[in-house]
């Protein structure tokens, strides 16, 4: 790859189609969240496109895209249409979709977006980020097709998706490396999670990618022949396509192909790693668009926008910067914390209701209750511990009732069954232990054990104190307070 980026520029281009979540569909009352539900259950005569149905405008929907086009930094012009973008294929009912065309909901916004420093051999981020502004030049609302699925007799039509609304944003041609893609892919998908205005899960079909890329030869102003490759629904089959793409095209510029580079439609095969050509790509022309009768303009009323850019949240971006320098985060931390914006709330409450530092406090959310909520799969809303419950656990260690292996202890109890953490600290026996006879004698036990390592700290060999610290917290079970324990080692050595 370095080598083609040598010899030719990359130009990237991505369209993000984003599901509304709202409770129905784009034009009618049907339920929007058919994931998992048997096929073709929530349709009715309008999103199956039956004659004489009309369509009406779900308001909800205008609001969320509103909403996400100002956190981009949009225009809202004061009228915006809908249009019918026709063409002939099974997942469409009408054998239309009712989308926007030249006078889309939003115009001319950019997105800061944040490219993670080189990663060192341990995985670690080595080196500050960088911040790059990508162009953003619409976001226009549209309806979903259904979706087909090919069977060895035929193909099956399930029209559950059909109709449902769909923010799709279009950024301009700013992104020069599949770093810089995968960096403005992510975030975006957690903006439009800040707003609320969709889910953006992958897995269940809610975000999806239309990639479009082109090379030319270093220093050339003119654009190279741009290919689309449609319907790419993970962050990694992203970054696999463009590397692929990437490689074949410059492939061919090098062998003097130029001319078999055409401007087409190219689907993605995730099994075998590579796209395949589909249809030459089609303009405006094919797809007949035309002014959707059915359905007046949308004018929008300024009042209602500013409302709705008075309640915008603090974005990722923005609240990644101030995690670090107010609270003293470092990069990793702040990262995984407003990766959620759920997280990032809980950090946040726990942290008023404490005492402690925040590092202190990121860590034991990262450290211990991140994972617990990854492993069940669960989300930080529908945790039994509460911002209330970590900070009372963090009160306990701060006061040196506890130790922090008896605190990740009281964490995950509550996490499986709830309960109150004095309660489960007094029923577990995690109180820590202070006694300072009881100590020395411990260490006393210890160190007539240890004599070698005893040996090696009078030598100023520092690791094997960390060691004999170890194993008087292994023979009190945990319950020792630490920092007595080295007190105490250090007076008996000395």
């Amino acid at each position: 790859m370095s080598e083609v980026l040598e010899k030719y520029d990359v130009v990237i281009g991505l369209e993000i189609h984003a599901q509304c979540n709202t409770v129905s569909k784009m034009f009618c009352a049907c339920d929007n969240d058919s994931f998992g539900k048997e096929p073709n259950i929530n349709v009715c005569p309008i999103c199956m496109g039956f004659p004489g149905m009309l369509p009406a405008v779900n308001e909800e929907a205008v609001k969320k895209g509103v909403k996400t086009a100002l956190a981009l930094g949009c225009s809202i012009p004061k009228m915006s249409k809908f249009d019918r973008k026709n063409y002939f294929y099974p997942d469409l009912p009408k054998a239309y979709q009712i989308s926007q065309y030249d006078e889309p909901l939003a115009v001319e916004g950019e997105v800061e977006i944040e490219i993670g420093g080189e990663v060192d051999e341990h995985g670690n981020v080595a080196g500050p980020p960088e911040y790059r502004t990508i162009g953003i030049e619409r976001l226009h609302l549209e309806e979903d097709a259904g979706k087909l699925t090919h069977v060895s007799t035929g193909t099956l039509c399930d029209y559950n998706r059909s109709s449902t609304p769909l923010m799709e944003i279009v950024s301009k041609p700013d992104m020069f490396s599949v770093r810089e893609a995968s960096a403005y892919a992510q975030e975006m998908q957690k903006i439009i999670r800040y707003i609320g205005s969709s889910s953006a899960d992958m897995e269940k079909g809610m975000m999806r990618f239309d990639i479009n890329v082109s090379l030319k030869p270093k220093g050339r102003e003119e654009l190279g022949t741009k290919v689309e490759i449609k319907n790419v629904n993970s962050f990694r089959s992203l970054e696999r396509v463009l590397e692929y793409e990437i490689e074949r095209q410059s492939a061919l510029l090098d062998e003097g192909k130029a001319d078999e580079i055409v401007q087409e439609t190219r689907g993605w095969d995730d099994e075998r790693g590579t796209t395949e050509s589909q249809r030459t790509k089609e303009g405006a022309s094919d797809y007949r668009y035309f002014p959707e009768p059915d359905l007046p303009p949308l004018i929008m009323d300024e009042a209602v926008v500013e409302k709705l850019k008075s309640e915008l949240p603090e974005l990722p971006v923005t609240k990644k910067k101030r995690f670090m320098n107010e609270y003293g985060l470092n990069f990793e931390y702040a990262t995984l914390l407003v990766s959620d914006p759920n997280l990032a709330e809980f950090f946040e409450q726990t942290l008023e209701r404490s005492e402690s530092v925040p590092k202190k406090v990121a860590s034991m959310i990262i450290n211990i209750l991140s994972a617990l909520l990854e492993e069940s799969r669960i989300s930080i809303l529908d945790s039994k511990v509460t911002p209330e419950i970590l900070a009372s656990v963090l009160s306990m260690v701060e006061k040196g009732e506890i130790s922090n292996g008896s605190a990740k202890e009281v964490i995950e109890e509550i996490f499986q069954n709830g309960g109150d953490p004095e309660k489960i600290v007094e029923e577990k026996g995690l109180e820590q232990v202070s006694d300072t006879g009881f100590i020395e004698d411990l260490c006393k036990k210890v160190l007539e054990a240890n004599p070698d390592a005893v040996e090696d700290i009078k030598a100023g060999k520092d690791r094997a104190f960390g060691f004999l610290v170890g194993q008087v917290m292994k023979e009190s079970k945990g319950q020792a307070n630490p920092g007595m324990v080295t007190k105490v080692i250090c007076e008996i050595i000395e």
